[in-house]
Order: structure tokens, then sequence, then C-alpha cells
């Protein structure tokens, strides 16, 4: 029972007293129900008072059992009527959250309609003793000078941001750097602008390979002691040593990829997100929180300033900017025209176009060949962008173009190599020598999809003598030397070439357009852009060929240098057919049943509607019960009431211990 009376009675031997001032705690038990998402009142020992502070690790026993918790508060009194059981044990005084910490993990909580523990799972890494013991340099680096923003100076709203980042103002702002732009140097710089105030910054990029690089900018410019890299691969003891060092405000910028969104900075100045389309910025744990979404939230709760980057732009961002909460930071188009690359579109039929027998051989078309071999000849490297890794990864049908199947498993057919063997399913690794389509009957085959291996082979036999080299999958270069070769990657796997490449040659760009998926078109050009500002500008002789139609929009804005049209074009055409961002909406995914069931019991807002529920292809061997999904959507300005009808639905299904799971997604990334 909870109590604030401070007079002491006398105890017998072995028996807990309540701590005299405060003596009830507030805890978030670690339990994955969400029907028990709220605190839970536990009386303090005299013996922990000291130690149980808001923020540290506990333990308490719940339900009979020992569990894991976080200390939210201390309290004089609690509202349960009942006797409060004593907090067990707390794990150590390190406070690992703040009370901006638990404020944020429940406003994303709530926003993506699920429980504050997962969040605060993914804020607060596992803790690691020894690293706890270890001695930090508890003296903060010394104030760096604020950098030269001349730099900055290429866009005419540069040099206003980074005077607004000095003065410690909200600047929110959309930022699209010109091709060949060492953009880590320019995140650097905002970087440094930020901590020559003494505030936070947290820079957050999609992979390893952008993280080191820009960490490697910020340590130039600001040194090693106050700047710190966030990376899953540095181990649990090093990760926790780093991730305390910014808890205890010793540092003050962080670089890290998709956890780093909820580094706990001391007075957070600037949050900084690189390539926000990037699916890797995309949560793949409960509640599937998007960095974009998080720092944006973090952002608008600490007064922070936010700066999204990236050569192309998203539909989220760009209402960002019509909403009037982030500005563009852009660079005037004599300035973009100078330093772009010259870019050609090949479409199907163009690529019917005389070719010699080399071009054949490569399935590239005459111009994407001359253009390969101009670059080669002035001893440039050439990017070969390839949307599969793989030899051949996709057959179908030689007659009727229907998707190859294995007839064990339904998975898909492909050539795993190039020896002259039978095609084999992905799935399952059965060979198919005797394949026959289910629809004509045939049982010739063809490649849907050439991968980046088949194509390597390809390219090292037109262009003979030329150092061939690929990238992607379990080998990513970082960087190729300087000298005439072919580099073939896959997209997301582009390494860097000193000085630029002499062309880039993007290939199979139907198969990106054509997936059914809601941002095919927004990912497709997203993807060229990317390997497109790795070229030399146009005026230098780069050039950029993509194997598209040029009438469609992803292209044209690729051609023209566009992303911005392209993502007014994009939202405008979501918020017609009412979808994200234009609206909020989630995915239901279950057996019928249970997906029935879960509709049934939702309360939406009556602007709410319900699409589906529709079947859902399986995605693997193992997954052989049917499954359907279903969409729930609402306008954007009820999307609060849409987040709690879903996890008041999912709080009845977890009361009543109903066995049949749902997944439930707020915004998710992929809409097939």
């Amino acid at each position: 029972m909870a109590s604030g009376n401070s007079t002491k009675r006398p105890t017998r031997r072995g028996e807990r007293v309540a701590a005299a001032v405060l003596p009830v705690a507030r805890i978030c038990v670690d339990v994955p129900l969400a029907h028990l998402d709220r605190p839970f009142d536990y009386r303090v020992p005299e013996q922990l008072d000291a130690d149980a502070v808001p923020g540290v690790r506990v333990r308490v026993r719940f339900a009979g059992q020992l569990v894991d918790g976080f200390l939210l508060e201390r309290a004089a009194e609690s509202e349960h009527k009942g006797t409060l059981a004593f907090l067990e044990k707390v794990v150590s005084p390190e406070p690992v959250l703040s009370a901006d910490s638990i404020h944020l993990a429940r406003a994303v909580a709530d926003r993506y309609g699920g429980m504050l523990i997962d969040v605060l799972r993914l804020a607060v890494p596992p803790r690691h003793g020894k690293a706890e013991q270890q001695a930090w340099n508890q003296e903060p680096a010394p104030t760096p000078p604020v950098p030269d923003p001349a730099a900055w100076r290429r866009y005419p709203r540069g040099p206003a941001y980074l005077d607004a980042l000095r003065a410690k103002r909200s600047a929110h702002a959309v930022w699209h750097p010109v091709p060949t732009e060492d953009w880590p140097a320019r995140l650097a710089e905002a970087a440094a602008t930020v901590a020559s105030a003494n505030r936070g910054v947290v820079i957050v990029v999609p992979d390893h390979r952008d993280s080191a690089r820009v960490h490697k900018a910020c340590v130039d410019l600001l040194g090693t002691e106050d700047v710190v890299a966030l990376a899953a691969d540095l181990g649990p003891a090093e990760r926790y040593r780093r991730w305390l060092a910014v808890r205890r405000g010793v540092v003050r910028v962080v670089i890290g990829t998709r956890a780093a969104m909820f580094a706990p900075v001391a007075d957070p100045g600037l949050f900084v997100i690189w390539d926000d389309g990037d699916d890797l910025h995309a949560e793949p744990r409960s509640p599937y929180p998007h960095v974009r979404d998080v720092l944006v939230q973090r952002a608008h709760l600490t007064g922070a300033a936010m700066l999204i980057g990236g050569f192309a732009r998203t539909a989220e961002a760009q209402l960002l900017v019509d909403s009037g909460w982030a500005h563009e930071v852009l660079a005037d188009r004599d300035t973009l025209r100078a330093a772009a690359p010259r870019v050609t579109a090949i479409g199907e039929h163009d690529s019917q176009l005389a070719r010699d027998p080399a071009a054949h051989a490569a399935r590239l078309p005459s111009v994407a060949f001359d253009a390969a071999r101009a670059a080669l000849k002035n001893g440039n490297p050439v990017l070969v962008q390839v949307p599969r890794r793989g030899y051949v990864p996709s057959l179908a049908c030689q007659r009727c173009r229907t998707p190859a199947r294995c007839r064990h498993c339904a998975g898909p057919l492909a050539l795993p190599d190039g020896a002259a063997r039978p095609a084999a399913c992905r799935w399952c690794g059965i060979s198919e020598a005797a394949f026959r389509c289910t629809a004509c009957g045939s049982g010739q085959l063809r490649a849907m999809v050439v991968g980046a291996r088949r194509t390597a082979e390809e390219l090292g036999r037109a262009f003979a003598g030329v150092p061939v080299r690929t990238s992607g999958g379990a080998e990513v270069l970082s960087d190729v030397p300087e000298g005439p070769a072919l580099v073939v990657c896959t997209p997301g796997a582009e390494p860097l070439a000193p000085g630029g490449y002499g062309a880039a040659l993007l290939l199979d760009g139907w198969a990106m357009l054509s997936r059914p998926n809601l941002r095919a078109a927004e990912e497709a050009l997203r993807r060229w852009m990317t390997a497109a500002a790795l070229v030399r500008s146009g005026q230098d002789g780069g050039r950029v060929v993509v194997m598209a139609e040029s009438v469609l929009a992803p292209v044209q804005a690729l051609v023209r240098w566009d992303p911005v049209w392209h993502a007014r074009q994009e939202l405008a055409a979501r918020t017609e057919l009412g979808f994200p961002p234009a609206m909020r909406m989630a995915s239901v995914d279950g057996s019928p049943a249970a997906v029935a069931d879960f509709l049934l019991s939702l309360r939406l807002p009556d602007v709410a509607d319900v699409l589906g529920p529709v079947p859902l292809d399986s995605t693997g061997p193992g997954e052989q019960e049917e499954r359907e999904r279903a969409l729930v959507r609402a306008p954007r300005e009820r999307g609060r009431d849409l987040a709690t009808a879903l996890f008041d639905a999912l709080k009845a299904r977890t009361a009543r211990k109903d066995p049949d799971p749902v997944r439930v997604r707020l915004d998710p990334l992929e809409l097939v």
C-alpha cells in the first residue's frame, strides 16, 4: 500500500520498509502484452532509495515472475487501493533514460499504435557491465570554432540556414546537393556550426559506408573527442560505452544508422537524416517507426533544427515543404546544369537500334556502348547499375512470359551461375530439368531479369582487357581505384571513384519501374539519381544512359535533374488516390479469421475506411497457410485517432489471449 507518511515504525529483521520520501516508483514493465501498456506502481524499499532514480533499469516481480523494467518516475502516493509490491532490484544506478527520452518514446508509441516498452527497447541498447564501469573522460571536448560556410554559398538559402543554426533557431530544411557534391563535408559543416553553439547533433544515414564517410568528415572538422559513431558492428561493449558517453553529455555529435535516431544527445540543436527514401530507415521491429518521423517528432518536441538531405525527394519530404514546416535549400538551375552529367534515356523500342556485335553481346544499345567506350578511352571508370544480383535470378516461359515456378514448392526458378546446369528453385533448391509451363505447356525458358554476375560476364567479353569489378550482396566495395574499369553493382552498392565516373549505365530500368509497389517510381528515381550523382559533370564529359522509356515521369525527372518536380507529381497522385503521406494508412496482416475478427473489433473514426482484405502471396517456402491483408486509412488530421483505435483492438486481443496473431503497421513503407 502506497503512503506518503514518513514516520518509521519498528521492523522485524528482514522486513522491508518503504522509502521515507517519494516511496512509489512507476515502472514500465517489460512484458509483450498490449493490454499491459501502462506504468505499474511499486514501493521503493529504503535500501534502494538512493539508486532508484528516474531512468534506471530495475527488476520487479510481475505475475509471479521477476521481469525487467524502467523506472519512469517517483511519486508520493499511488492511486492503487491495494498493497503495492516492493521493487526487487536496481540493476544499475546509471540513469539510461531522461525525461525527454521517455516523452519521445511515448509520443512515438502513440503515433504508431505501439507499446512504450517496445520503443524503449529500440532506444536503449542492452547493458554491458564492464563498459558501464570503464572510466570515460568526463570533460566535454572544447567548443569548436564556427566553420567556414563558403561551400554552402552554392545554395542561395544555404548561408541563411547555417546562420539560423548558429542562432539556435528551429530551422527545418529539405536540401538537395548538386551532383558530385561532397555531401558528408557539408553535413559536417552544419554539425560543427551547431556544436560551436555547444549543442548536440544527431546524423542518421542508411548504411555503414555512409556512416564512415560522414564520421570521417566530422572528425576532420571537429576532432575525435567530440564525435562518436554508433554502429551495430562495434560489438555490445564498445557500442554501449559510446552510447553512455552521449548520454552523459561528453560527446556532442552522433553519427549512425537507424538505431541512432534515439541517441540521447544533451541539448539537441540539429537532427539530420540523409536519403530518407532508403528502406533501411524503416525499423523492422514493432512498432515499426521510420527515422524521418522520429527525428521530426524530436525536432518538434525539443525545438531543434532539422535537415532532410538527399539527391532525390520523397513525397513525405514534399509534404513537409508544402505544409510550411520545412523550407527548400536548393542550387539555382545554372549551377545545377553546370554540375549535372548529360543524361540519355533509351526505351525498349529504342534499344532495338543498330548495335555493333560487341554491344549486342553485352545487351547494350549502341548509345550506351559508345558512352562506356569513350569513358574508358579517357581513362575513367564506368558504373553499371543492375537491379538484381546473382546470375539469372528470374526466369519465365519463352512463349507466354508466365513466371517460371517450382513444381514442388511454387518458388521462383533461376539460373544460379554460368555453368551448364538446369534451372533450380530459389526457395527449396531442387533442380527443374524438365520444365513445362503451366499456362501454355512450352518447355523453353527465358531470362526476365539478368543479374549482376551475368552482366559482369557479358561486359567482360564485350570490353576485352578492361578490369571488371562487382559490388553488391556480401561484397560491397567502398571505392575503386583510378583508371579505366567496369564497375557492376546493384542499387545502393555503388562505390566511390576518385574524380567521379566517366559514365553510368543504368540497365533494366523497366524492372524497377514495373514493381507492383506504390513507391516504385519514387524508388527508381532515387536509385538512379544516387548513382548518377557519382558521374562527372556533362562539361567534363560525364554521361548517364538509363534503359527506360523517356516519356515516364521518373525518367523525365532524371533527364532534367529535377527531383522536386517529381516529388510534387507523386504527392499530388497519392493525394488524389488517398494514399500516404496524404492519408495515414495501416496494414493489418494475418490469417483470414484473425483479420476479420480484428476488423470487427475496430472502433474507427467516422472518416476512416477499410480496403480489402485481399489474399497475400506467399513470400517463402515455409509460408503455407493462407494469409490476408486489409488496409485501414484515415485523413492525416485523424491519424492519432486511427492509431488509438488500432491499438485498442490489439489490447482487446491480448487481453483475451487470442492465439491467432495479427501484425499491424502504420504507414508501412511497402504497399504492394
